[in-house]
């Protein structure tokens, strides 16, 4: 009956596996499947935990790197909040220099300030986004658009 104490260390670890989608849990999972095989096989319980200790460390080291690299290779990463907006376009709302200013970002205004000294921006101005330093857009110039050819 020790292997159903297995069996169910697994199916939790599983579970846990589920609300983290990181991987670690499902190699763990993966040695108390070992450890449950061993003992189904009769091995004594400290053979058991080493079989499921080797079987974790090996999964872990060998096969879980190998699914990270192909699954993130699949999904892109898509950028999400804060870090989704950083290279968008904005409109400089209120005059904007390296102390502050406000700038429309994303249909929302932002406390904004440039990233060069010395450098002003009037209302109506674009700007891009180099970064979010807190709750404060940092922007830059916005490259004007290339003439269309003739």
């Amino acid at each position: 009956m020790g292997w159903l104490w297995w069996l169910g260390g697994a199916l939790l670890l599983g579970i846990g596996e589920m609300l983290t989608l990181d991987l670690l849990f499902l190699m763990l999972a993966g040695g108390a499947l070992g450890g449950a095989v061993a003992n189904l096989i009769g091995l004594p319980i400290g053979w058991q935990v080493a079989v499921a200790a080797v079987t974790s460390l090996l999964l872990l080291f060998a096969l879980r790197p190998w699914l990270l690299r192909h699954l993130r290779a699949r999904t892109p990463l898509q950028e999400t909040n804060s870090a989704a907006l950083v290279g968008r376009a904005a409109s400089v709302v209120a005059t904007t220099d390296a102390a502050g200013g406000r700038i429309k970002l994303a249909g929302e205004v932002w406390s904004a300030r440039s990233a060069d000294a010395g450098v002003s921006f009037a209302p109506g101005a674009p700007v891009l986004v180099r970064r979010i330093d807190g709750a404060t857009a940092v922007v830059e110039a916005a490259q004007p658009a290339p003439p269309p050819d003739a």
